[in-house]
């Protein structure tokens, strides 16, 4: 069975790469382009793992990630933050908000599976 990992981002080009990366991996892929759609995404889809962009419309990345730890459906959901946000503290900032991982952007083709991957729980 194909492992699920559920995509929030809002910049099409950052979107297509991730998704590029993943599908190639054999992964499926479940898009959203807003915290909002990504929030009801993940209580459908139930994905393995989560990643999630900072900056968002509407909601952004911290309120998203507070919001899927603090419900019970969504809670144990691994999520990894991939973000251009790399100033003196937001790293701390965004694993307080629940994240268990944080990359940034641009993400790296080469390294990127491997630390999504790492934060995947054992199949």
């Amino acid at each position: 069975m194909k492992r699920t990992i559920l995509v929030i981002e809002d910049n099409e080009q950052n979107m297509y790469l991730c998704t590029y990366i993943l599908t190639s991996r054999g992964y499926d892929v479940v898009q959203a382009r807003s915290g909002r759609d990504g929030i009801a995404s993940a209580l459908e889809h139930q994905p393995d793992l989560i990643i999630l962009d900072i900056q968002l419309p509407e909601m952004d990345g911290y309120a998203v990630a507070h919001e899927l730890k603090g419900n019970p459906e969504t809670k144990s959901i691994p999520v990894v933050a991939v973000t251009s946000y790399a100033m003196m503290g937001d790293r701390e900032r965004i694993l307080a908000a629940g994240c268990e991982g944080y990359m940034e952007k641009p993400i790296n083709p080469e390294t990127f599976m491997g630390e999504i991957e790492n934060h995947l729980p054992a199949h």
